[in-house]
């Protein structure tokens, strides 16, 4: 494989968007809160450790296509952080730009 070859796979993945659409208790981020991760070992600013813990498990499905286990939209993962009182989160594969 060139390295051009590989750098087109990557490029393959695309960015994963995560959002926050549950906020329950108490927590540093704000309900519609989004971020986009450029590749699954990104780790964007400002998000917490809790949650950057919690998303590494599913980063690599996410990018790679496997279907959630959501009935209603198979290419949503909603995740919940570590806390009783936390947070739900919907990760997914983020559109592409139009001119990736």
């Amino acid at each position: 494989m060139t390295q051009e070859e590989y750098r087109a796979k990557w490029k393959e993945l695309g960015p994963i968007r995560v959002r926050m659409i549950e906020k329950a208790g108490q927590c540093k981020h704000q309900l519609g809160d989004t971020y986009a991760l450029e590749n699954p070992y990104a780790r964007p600013d400002g998000m917490c450790v809790a949650l950057q813990h919690v998303l590494e498990f599913y980063t690599w499905r996410v990018a790679l296509g496997f279907p959630s286990w959501e009935k209603d939209d198979r290419s949503v993962y909603r995740l919940h952080c570590p806390s009783k009182k936390g947070t739900v989160w919907e990760m997914s594969r983020a559109p592409q730009s139009a001119g990736a």
